[in-house]
């Protein structure tokens, strides 16, 4: 109380960032004990103890999923064209996947694992192709030639 700051102990964690697997413990200050976490959520993001991103690529995914699955009605309608579920897809969903990327350092394993969250969505929009009187999904390259579409 020296300096007027008062301490909520209940609401209180720290996070403590280190490449060592120490097991997370409690800190004493004054008689007061805070808890060490590893994982710390904060606007928006999710912060680890070893910085790796893993765990907010989960999140940003489910939370995509849960925005596409929320306008599934919008997507699935005949009388809205491909074009424009396009746009919605990528004005709204998106922009909830890659919310703060700015921060995320990426790997080759995370952005395959966002690309097949990309390409779910897309094939859900554009549907199947008839070959040969054969059903079949979009292959990544017909995907890839859309999204080469939707950004000029």
């Amino acid at each position: 109380m020296k300096y007027g700051l008062i301490v909520n102990v209940h609401k209180t964690k720290y996070l403590k960032c280190t490449r060592r697997q120490d097991q997370p413990k409690s800190t004493n200050i004054e008689n007061k004990e805070f808890e060490q976490v590893i994982l710390f959520k904060y606007v928006g993001s999710t912060v680890s103890t070893d910085n790796t991103i893993e765990e907010e690529i989960k999140e940003r995914i489910a939370l995509g999923n849960k925005a596409f699955f929320a306008n599934e009605k919008v997507f699935q309608s005949k009388l809205i064209s491909k074009m424009a579920k396009l746009k919605l897809y990528c004005s709204v969903i998106r922009p909830v996947v890659t919310y703060a990327c700015e921060t995320w350092t990426l790997k080759e394993t995370i952005t395959n694992i966002l690309m097949v969250f990309e390409r779910k969505v897309l094939r859900k929009i554009f549907g199947p192709t008839n070959k040969y009187c054969i059903w079949q999904i979009k292959t990544n390259q017909e995907l890839d030639k859309i999204r080469g579409l939707s950004r000029k």
